[in-house]
């Protein structure tokens, strides 16, 4: 089997979308994850990319995902949209978050790291 060099993963509220690609762009899996199966999952992969779209749960998943050692990067919604050509579904804005570039207009810089902040802890 070959090996993933990117993980697009599409947010929700109970279920998650994966979408696996290796080094060449050819997709390696395509994976429908519930909330339980998620970081179980992601622990079992090799550490690599992993690309999702910035919302409200993304910086929660964000820092669980980068302790099991993959690279995190939040992509922007407006940079996600363009990426999604035909299909306007949940697999079809999976595809874009692995695309991992912006679309045309766009900075190139729309695809970022996890910023430090968004690891500090609020304090009780």
């Amino acid at each position: 089997m070959e090996e993933v060099s990117i993980i697009g993963l599409d947010l929700a509220k109970n279920v998650f979308q994966a979408h696996g690609a290796g080094a060449d762009g050819s997709v390696v899996f395509r994976r429908k994850l519930s909330r339980a199966q998620l970081l179980k999952f992601m622990g079992e992969q090799p550490a690599c990319v992993v690309a999702m779209e910035a919302c409200a749960s993304a910086h929660h998943w964000g820092r669980a995902i980068a302790d099991l050692g993959h690279e995190v990067r939040l992509i922007p919604p407006a940079c996600v949209k363009p990426i999604v050509k035909r299909q306007k579904n949940r697999h079809g804005r999976c595809r874009g978050d692995r695309g991992g570039r912006c679309g045309p207009g766009h900075p190139a810089s729309c695809l970022g790291d996890l910023m430090p902040w968004a690891f500090q802890k609020t304090s009780s």
